[in-house]
């Protein structure tokens, strides 16, 4: 499949509330675990884990919301706009504020794996490609 298809389907995933837009990258498997309404008004609690091969990644995108991320297995990086990347191994966890602007990939030769918990505003997608 070409480049630009997958970049296509990606980016028609991420518009769609309710879909797993990760499964439309080639080497990124997301599996959502819990969908919760927050005890504020207006946010839901989202976790989803996330796996990515060897050399794979999910393109610049931004959350409606903070985003955790607890490496469960493997390294990935997390290579927000602006700012230095941020090389995460197994049992470490980084924050992304809401409306970063980043990307991330896994620059090991094993398998990662990550937890990811978004506090986010109920509606929205919960992934926006970055223009």
């Amino acid at each position: 499949m070409a480049r630009s298809t997958v970049k296509a389907l990606f980016l028609l995933a991420l518009a769609l509330p309710g879909t797993a837009p990760w499964a439309q990258v080639a080497g990124v498997r997301r599996t959502d675990l819990l969908r919760h309404d927050s005890t504020v008004p207006g946010r839901e609690v989202v976790e989803v884990r996330v796996e990515v091969d060897p050399g794979r990644g999910v393109p610049r995108h931004t959350h409606p919301g903070d985003e955790v991320l607890y490496v469960v297995e493997g390294t990935l990086e997390y290579l927000p706009d602006g700012q230095a990347p941020v090389l995460l191994k197994a049992g470490q966890s980084v924050f992304i504020p809401a409306g970063t602007v980043h990307a991330a990939r896994n620059p090991g030769t094993g398998a990662g794996a990550g937890i990811a918990t978004y506090f986010v505003e109920k509606g929205k997608p919960l992934i926006t490609p970055a223009k």
